[in-house]
């Protein structure tokens, strides 16, 4: 075990601010048109600062020893490397479909 302690009480209400603003904002993203370009990008960065924040204080891993933290973020660093992969090849797929597709006419 590690010998940091686990967080104060105001450290989770802090925390539980955060999260507040971190929805917010999302919700005010999802509803000004200036940001359905980005729209996507922005919602991920922001769950992912959320999940940071459940994840470290609310799982504990930042108090817990370091081996928690990597048997919890090798798995999901490998499954979001792999849904990344995937993606760029279903692009490619429908990007390479699409331009054989239009000169077959």
């Amino acid at each position: 075990m590690s010998t940091q302690q686990h967080p104060t009480v105001d450290v989770y209400l802090r925390v539980a601010a955060a999260l507040v603003i971190l929805t917010v904002l999302e919700v005010g993203v999802f509803y000004v048109p200036a940001f359905h370009p980005v729209l996507v990008p922005v919602l991920l960065v922001l769950s992912a600062c959320k999940f940071t924040l459940v994840m470290m204080f609310y799982m504990h891993l930042k108090a817990d020893s370091r081996i928690f933290t990597f048997l919890f973020g090798a798995p999901l660093i490998l499954a979001v490397t792999v849904l990344v992969a995937l993606l760029l090849l279903l692009l490619g797929a429908l990007t390479l479909r699409g331009a054989g597709g239009a000169g077959a006419g």
